[in-house]
This record gives C-alpha cells, sequence and structure tokens, in this order.
C-alpha cells in the first residue's frame, strides 16, 4: 500500500468517507453462517433456473425460519472466495448471516443499518423483528433499526446492551438481473467470472439525531466559483443547516440557510484567497479536496453532524473535444474489472490503492470501472489520489419486463453513490449492447436505453453520460468505439480519415458493429477507443484454459512491443480524444492484464509509462 496521508487514512477509517458521522459500529468481520443444502445437483449445463426447480431449494428460498448455524464467514467476503474463510465452490441460492452486536441507544437518537452491497435480494431482522427487505445486488441501502434495538435494562450504565442481527439472501443469479461480469451458467466463460452471492461490500450502525440530514448533493460551478448544495433532512421540521468549508484546516467559507419544507438549496461562493485563481481546482494533477461540514441545528441545538468533501472541477464536451476546468483533457483509461483473487469483487482500501498507485506509475490517468460499483472507500482514494473514474452500471443479459424492473429499481442508488465525487467523470450505462442485444433494430431497446440516459442527465447533468458503450450507440456524450484489432497498422486505418464516416455509424470492419444505431448521427461529439488492446500474456500458470484476445505472444517484450503500436495508433487518430486500454489485471481465467492476478507487475512499469506518455500528453493537452 502506497504511503497516505494521515487525512486520507483518518477518513478511510469511516465506510463512507463522503459523510462521516462520530458514533457508529463497525459490523465487519466474523459472522455466523449457513448455506441451506440442495436436495439434488444441477444437472450439467441446465444452467442455475434448474436449481429452483429443486424442492429443498424452493423451500429455502421460502422459509423465514431462522436456520441452526454452523460455520463463521468474514463479512465482506462472499462464501465464493478464500477471503470469506468458507470457499464453498458449489452455487448455493440462499445464505444466512448472523451476529451479536454491543449497541447502547440514546434518547432522542436514531440508528441506521446500512449495507453498502448484498446480492441480491435479502432480508433483515434485528432481535427477530423483521426490519425490511431489499432488492438489487450492486447499491446500497439501510434500514432505521432505531425501534427493533435493546433497551438498558435497569439502572447500570455498565451493562453492555447486546443486540442480534440476522440475514437472509437470495441470489436468482438469472441473465434478467444486473450481474456484471459473474456468470450465469454453471461455470466461468469467456471473460465471465466466479459469482458473489450475499454480503460483498460493508455493514455498518451509525448513529444520527431525530432529525437528520438524509441526503446532499454538492455541483461545483469552477467558471462562477461556487459550490451548489442541494441537502435533504428526514423529515419535514423546522430547521437550519450550518456549514464550514476549509482547505487543510484553513478556512474558506461558512454560513447557514433554512430548511423549507425539509429541503435546502442554496450556493457557497468560493473565493480561497490562498489560491492564485481564487479557487482550488481538482484534476489527476492537482487532486485538491476542500471539506466540508454539516450541522442540522433545531431550536438552537445542533441535533447531527455530517463531515464531507468536494472538489471543485468542471467536465464538459465542445466541438468534438473534451474539456476539464476548460482545458482540453486527454483521458488514458484502463479498464478495471476490480476483482481480487482472494476477494472476488471485495478488495481492501489497502489494495485499492496499490491498484491506483501502480496504474499511475504506468502513465494511465483514470479507470473505467468495468460492470461494478465500487465501494465507497475505493471511490474515495480515486478522489483523493487524483485518478479519474468511468462508473459503469453492470450489465443483465436477458431483454424483458423484469430486466427492465431491475435496472430502474438500482439506478437511483447507482447515481446517488457517484454523485459527490469529483474523480468520477462518466455514467456508462450499458456496454456492448449486452442485455439489449437486439438494439440496432429494437425502437424499445432503443426507448429504454435512451430514458437511462436522460434520467441519469437529470439527475446530474454535470457529468458525460454515455448510453451504450461500444457500439450501437443511441444517445450519448461521448461516441465510444471498441476494437481489438491487434494489427497497429490496420487499426489506424479503420479510422484515419474516416471521422465523419465513423461517428456518421459506418460498421466496423472488425467486429462488423455499427458504431451508431440507424437515424442516429454523432458527429459533434468526442470520439474515444473506450477498449482495445487486451495483449494476453500469461506469467505465473494461473490457469491452463486461460482466455484472452488475440494470438498468445511468447515473451514479455513482445508484449510490450504490441502494446505500444496499438497505443501508438489509437493516439495517432486526430480525432480520438482518449482511450482505456483492456485491463488493469488478469482475473481467474482472463489473462490480458497489466498487472497479474496477485496484481503485481507483469511488464516493467517504466516501459509502459514511456508508451502511455509517448504521444499527447498526460493530462492537460498542450495547445
Amino acid at each position: 500500500m502506497p504511503k497516505l496521508s494521515k487525512e486520507i487514512e483518518d477518513r478511510l477509517r469511516y465506510p463512507n468517507p463522503q459523510c462521516i458521522r462520530t458514533n457508529w459500529v463497525d459490523l465487519d468481520g466474523e459472522w455466523e453462517f449457513y448455506l441451506p443444502p440442495s436436495s439434488s445437483p444441477v444437472p450439467d449445463g441446465a444452467g442455475n433456473n434448474a436449481l429452483f426447480d429443486d424442492p429443498a431449494t424452493l423451500a429455502a428460498v421460502n422459509s423465514v425460519e431462522f436456520p441452526e448455524f454452523d460455520r463463521t464467514i468474514t463479512v465482506p467476503y462472499s462464501y465464493t472466495f478464500p477471503k470469506s474463510g468458507v470457499k464453498e465452490p458449489a452455487y448455493h441460492p440462499v445464505v444466512w448471516y448472523r451476529r451479536g452486536f454491543a449497541l447502547d441507544p440514546r434518547p432522542a437518537r436514531r440508528y441506521m443499518l446500512h449495507f453498502e452491497a448484498v446480492d441480491y435480494a435479502c432480508d433483515v431482522w434485528i432481535n427477530g423483528h423483521h426490519v425490511g427487505s431489499h432488492r438489487g445486488g450492486m447499491t446500497p441501502f439501510m434500514f432505521d433499526i432505531t425501534p427493533y434495538l435493546a433497551a438498558r435494562d435497569g439502572d447500570d450504565s455498565s451493562a453492555t446492551v447486546s443486540n442480534e442481527i440476522v440475514v437472509k439472501a437470495v441470489d436468482f443469479n438469472r441473465p434478467d438481473q444486473p450481474l456484471g461480469k459473474q456468470s450465469w451458467k454453471d461455470t466461468n466463460f469467456a471473460c465471465w467470472y466466479t459469482r458473489t452471492i450475499g454480503i460483498w461490500q460493508s455493514v455498518w450502525i451509525e448513529e444520527v439525531g431525530a432529525t437528520y440530514l438524509a441526503d446532499f448533493v454538492m455541483t461545483p460551478h469552477v467558471a462562477d466559483s461556487k459550490l451548489s448544495v442541494d441537502a435533504e433532512l428526514d423529515d419535514l421540521k423546522n430547521a437550519s443547516l450550518r456549514y464550514r468549508v476549509t482547505f487543510h484546516g484553513e478556512p474558506v467559507a461558512d454560513g447557514a440557510v433554512s430548511f423549507t419544507g425539509g429541503r435546502a438549496r442554496f450556493d457557497i461562493p468560493m473565493q480561497d484567497w490562498h489560491a492564485d485563481t481564487g479557487i482550488r481546482t481538482w484534476s489527476p494533477e492537482t487532486p485538491d479536496l476542500y471539506d466540508i461540514d454539516f450541522d442540522v441545528v433545531v431550536d438552537g441545538e445542533t441535533v447531527d453532524s455530517v463531515s464531507s468533501y468536494f472538489g471543485m472541477r468542471d467536465i464538459s464536451v465542445d466541438d468534438g473535444l473534451v474539456f476539464l476546468n476548460d482545458q482540453k483533457y486527454y483521458m488514458k483509461l484502463l479498464l478495471n474489472q476490480g476483482y481480487y483473487h482472494d476477494g472476488g469483487l471485495t478488495g481492501t482500501a489497502a489494495e485499492v490503492a496499490g491498484d491506483i498507485e501502480k496504474m499511475k506509475a504506468m502513465g494511465f490517468n483514470g479507470n473505467r470501472i468495468h460492470q461494478k460499483l465500487e465501494s465507497h472507500r475505493a471511490l474515495y482514494l480515486c478522489d483523493a489520489l487524483g485518478f479519474i473514474a468511468w462508473a459503469e452500471f453492470p450489465s443483465g443479459y436477458e431483454f424483458g419486463p423484469t430486466l427492465v424492473g431491475n435496472i430502474e429499481r438500482e439506478l437511483p442508488a447507482y447515481l446517488a453513490k457517484h454523485v459527490n465525487h469529483p474523480a468520477v467523470f462518466a455514467y456508462v450505462l450499458m456496454n456492448e449492447s449486452w442485455g439489449v442485444f437486439d438494439i440496432v433494430h429494437s425502437k424499445r431497446q432503443q426507448d429504454f436505453v435512451n430514458s437511462l440516459y436522460w434520467q441519469a442527465k437529470a439527475y446530474d447533468p454535470s457529468r458525460l453520460v454515455i448510453g451504450n458503450d461500444g457500439y450501437e450507440q443511441v444517445m450519448t456524450d461521448v461516441c465510444t468505439l471498441h476494437d481489438y484489432n491487434a494489427d497497429a497498422d490496420d487499426l489506424l486505418k479503420t479510422y484515419e480519415g474516416r471521422e465523419q464516416e465513423v461517428k456518421d455509424g459506418a460498421p466496423s470492419p472488425m467486429s462488423g458493429r455499427r458504431a451508431c444505431c440507424p437515424g442516429y448521427r454523432h458527429l459533434d461529439v468526442p470520439l474515444m477507443i473506450t477498449e482495445y488492446g487486451g495483449v494476453a500474456y500469461e506469467t505465473d500458470g494461473h490457469q491452463s484454459d486461460s482466455w484472452g484476445y488475440g494470438d498468445r505472444i511468447a515473451t514479455p517484450d513482445e508484449v510490450v512491443a504490441q502494446i505500444r503500436a496499438l497505443t501508438k495508433a489509437v493516439m495517432d487518430i486526430d480525432y480520438c480524444v482518449g482511450f482505456c486500454y483492456t485491463q488493469t489485471t488478469d482475473v481467474e481465467q482472463e489473462v490480458n492484464g497489466l498487472l497479474d492476478h496477485a496484481h503485481d507487475y507483469k511488464f516493467d512499469p517504466q516501459e509502459i509509462r514511456k508508451i502511455m506518455l509517448s504521444g499527447q500528453t498526460y493530462g492537460y493537452v498542450k495547445v
């Protein structure tokens, strides 16, 4: 793990560094665990749905009777990965968790139980009381558990107040739910990996006020030197909101506003007189973050306090270019699956920080977080360490009313999780027509993707939105193309001198896919190659049946030469304003990473860095 500042380390102690409250209980760690057995195995090739025809499985899915817990698990790791302490390869669609916790509830306070992600559906009980259900495996949710907590017995202030939490998770693992890169077949295949089932991100309880700050959205406006804030209370009480903005402890701004109908909208002038330009802007080169503290005040008393932060940066597009803080900006991204060989989708803060350090060392200024929602801590590290993130919604693979409903259910929470992170430059809503495989011919599927695009733009107009990354695009702010042509000369010829033709939807000679659907033209938007390369090379013998793009190359030097040639071809496309190389690490059977399964370098990082800095500039484009 790279050396982090004390300020970063302090924020990382809390599960959500963007919304820190003083009193909280960490529920990560050892839980009791139970896997209900199936009465019969799944026939080869039958897929997961066959398991739901099994009487024992159906009984387990429908049961709300607490089981006899017979083992332990380390939360937040899925039982399918070694760090869980279970490492059970068989598919169990139902899992149960239980643990005790000590919490002495205080008067006039409320207690919120947070789950950052549970795949896929879950029910939660506190002290035997059912407190709520949630459906959706990728997004955060919480329950107010105040009424269900055990009260102190008598006047003995030294006595511990014990409580119990039970969680039942059901994961159908069906292609009509957002799966991301999880295999929905009996085994891994191609570039789809081991399933994640149950709790896979952090769990905690936080203490809030009887009236508390339920939500806040912060939107920077660099040109106007101001921060717009939209804050909401949990109720309609008369209250005010005090705020204080500082930069490394130095005061910048403070004030107070009143809530009307439980809502407060206001602007904070950002005249930081210590900065040469009046404000300190955020970029990968200078990831300056301001701290902001909020206090909710009712009848002169502070009833809730939150510590957060923000970055001042503007993202825009104009005349086929991308701008950051009104300067042309060339993004050099890595496709980042966010998988860890022993933890699956769940990485520690130290692991994520190490990945960012290595990606930056190799000359990249950002990552496209592919087919998963990263943790609050991981997103904070992108903010604090200066690393762009494209936030991609995980795909389903079977279009229909069920998939539409499942995506719509999680979309608001997906947007809310990313909206305050300065490092997040783009929302990617679909990838390579996964789940909308007939989008070229189906107006219904086009309308669905466009509806997601407009919902994202309505919620957050400050970021780029890509409707369907890779090809067959409809509404989009960037024309993003995937091209795994292994012949560098041929790759360049595909695009050289063909800007209007390509943006007008000409089919790719490599894939045969159109850049955009019939009736859509993207002549005025920027173009980026958001997947290329994927050069496969296996260093650690992790898989004998490994997978990757193109023919296998014999030596590391030859791989580096191939990466050099392909990257030069992409950077020589004069109307291409950025790229995303595939990919950061090897993942299970897929071996086209720049890092191996243990997230160590496969190639000399300085050689990769020279390639990335050989054309265009790192970050701001010199004009």
